[in-house]
């Protein structure tokens, strides 16, 4: 399956990762050269929680992807309905670590 995003770039999305992982935590760490997200799955009956996917990215990249969340969230929230936050698990509802 291919995809064109925003700039025009044709991007490949094969059908397992066009699947995608369910995940309700996330835990951030960061070196000097990089950020790590980890996607973790936590639920009820499972013994111990997985990380089901690990995203690297550069600073430059990891500060990106900020911005393009709050753009998104913010359309999401005018023309949906605002995100209410209950009981976040850290700051922003994430896990946090220092330096990798």
């Amino acid at each position: 399956m291919n995809e064109r995003n925003q700039q025009g770039i044709d991007v490949e999305l094969d059908q397992e990762v066009a699947m995608g992982h369910y995940s309700n935590m996330a835990i951030i760490s960061h070196s000097s050269s990089e950020f790590i997200i980890d996607f973790v799955s936590v639920l009820p009956g499972l013994p111990k929680p997985k990380v089901c996917s690990r995203v690297i990215l550069t600073p430059e990249h990891a500060k990106r992807l900020l911005l393009s969340l709050q753009e998104n969230i913010a359309r999401y929230e005018s023309n949906v309905a605002r995100i209410e936050l209950q009981q976040p698990q850290g700051p922003h509802g994430f896990k946090r670590h220092g330096e990798a």
